[in-house]
């Protein structure tokens, strides 16, 4: 007997899966499989959040896949050693996946695709979860974008948009021998001591109904405010998409299409050409990332501005960490940010440039610490729009004009939450706060903006102007 083998690995869907259309297509019986790998050099291990959702998401996609007569095979370890072990296992002929675009990850599946072709399997990759390929947007000069703005134009601009999503197959075939697979609740994904998780399930549906029941939502009843209310955190006006997107429950060829379609079908009116394109510029900021990510291997380590590996960031203390991590700062707008993320592993996006900022600049701690505990806490913790966004707010990042910018909590707060809704929403002690024990501030605004201009001024003066948009998708 003789297979197909289709490797997951953040594309946890059955519809539009280049792969998996490609495996059904050639006739043979199927085996799926997804590897939890976070031993192999250079692969980051996931956070505590992305576990918890990487959990319900294979849970999802195997009952997708069961409806379907196919199974999901899993297996934890160097994902080089299971595939070769598959490859013997199943007879595999075929090995098809969907592309990566981290450097460890992309070394590794070339490896791989060597070993297979070498033992004389056909081995293809496909492009599933990026419109445009990192390698084929370039500047006039030939080189990678540094700027979002240029670089969205020339994704948008092409003469030819984003391709069709690929159809969902209409039944897989399994072999009649399967390999063993693991027993997903063996992984121990799930917090359980305390349950820090307990009201995950409250904000999110995972897995790729849930994905496309959210963009069904979006549609239906925020779109037509989004440019202007996505800035507001106590209104309900982003996709929330971001977490479906980090597994692949849903593509971006999907959105792509479904958005242009929903403008077409609703009369293309200048109001909803505005929100729309502004929404798919936030898918923008993604496809941004990831060629920063492609073109920058160690965008989450090191500073795309190599002036800022001379800026005097602190050791942190770590009482003042803990109270940032959990939302103790007396700052109400970070504070109802931090635990905004701790009880549903998200946070709004502008809340999240408020506690960066205050991370960085007021309290001059470095960027990589705070992007180390989104990592860990954000169920949407994607290995490029995370490093891309802290380094854009830190200054450090590409495009991050100006890169002395520090943003105010409290002006923030009366700007974008002038009824006070978002703070009392994760703030339960904010109205009484003499009589709840709310903390005082952990340092004066002022003086510590007014010391985070003093450190800039060890940079060379030189302000980059133009800002991209924030992903809050």
């Amino acid at each position: 007997m003789t297979c197909s083998l289709v490797w997951l690995r953040d594309d946890l869907r059955v519809a539009d899966n280049p792969a998996l259309v490609a495996a059904v297509e050639r006739g043979e019986p199927v085996v799926v499989v997804f590897i939890l790998d976070e031993v192999s050099p250079g692969i980051r291990p996931l956070g505590g959040a992305t576990k918890w959702w990487l959990h319900h998401s294979l849970t999802a996609l195997r009952d997708k896949l069961h409806r379907l007569g196919g199974e999901l095979i899993l297996r934890q370890g160097a994902a080089p050693d299971i595939i070769r072990t598959l490859i013997r296992e199943t007879g595999a002929t075929a090995l098809y996946w969907n592309r990566r675009y981290g450097k460890p990850e992309r070394d590794m599946d070339a490896s791989i695709k060597d070993y297979a072709k070498a033992s004389g399997l056909e081995a293809h990759s496909f492009q599933a979860n990026l419109l445009f390929e990192p390698w084929t947007v370039r500047t006039g000069s030939g080189t990678p974008y540094t700027v979002f703005t240029p670089f969205w134009k020339s994704c948008i601009n092409r003469p030819t948009p984003p391709r069709l999503p690929a159809p969902t197959p209409e039944s897989i075939t399994s072999p009649a021998t399967l390999p063993d697979s693991d027993d997903l609740d063996n992984w121990n994904l799930l917090p359980t001591n305390p349950n820090w998780a307990l009201a995950f399930p409250v904000r999110w549906t995972v897995g790729e109904n849930g994905a496309h029941a959210a963009l069904e939502r979006f549609f239906a009843s925020r779109i037509d405010r989004y440019a202007k209310g996505r800035d507001f955190p106590a209104e309900y006006s982003t996709s929330e998409l971001s977490p479906h997107l980090r597994w692949g429950e849903i593509s971006p060829f999907q959105i792509w299409h479904a958005t242009d379609d929903f403008r077409r079908d609703h009369g293309n009116s200048a109001e909803f050409s505005t929100n729309a394109a502004k929404f798919l510029a936030e898918l923008g900021w993604r496809e941004f990332s990831y060629h920063l990510l492609y073109h920058w291997p160690d965008l989450a380590t090191v500073n795309f501005d190599a002036r800022f590996n001379h800026f005097p960031w602190g050791e942190p203390d770590p009482e003042i960490l803990e109270a940032w991590q959990q939302g103790r700062t007396g700052i109400p707008m970070v504070d109802a940010g931090m635990r905004e993320l701790w009880q549903t592993g998200y946070m709004h996006n502008r809340v999240r440039m408020i506690a960066a900022s205050f991370l960085i600049k007021n309290l001059l701690i470095d960027w990589r610490v705070g992007e180390a505990w989104f990592w860990d806490t954000l169920v949407d913790a994607d290995p490029a729009s995370n490093a891309a966004s802290w380094q854009w707010v830190a200054g450090s990042g590409a495009d991050a004009a100006p890169y002395f910018r520090v943003f105010n909590p409290v002006l923030q707060a009366d700007k974008f939450d002038p009824k006070r809704e978002y703070l009392h929403r994760y703030l339960g002690e904010y109205e009484h706060p003499m009589l709840s024990g709310y903390p005082e501030p952990i340092v004066d605004l002022l003086e510590s903006r007014n010391r985070a201009l003093e450190a800039f001024k060890t940079l060379a003066d030189d302000p980059r102007s133009i800002a991209p948009p924030t992903i809050d998708l």
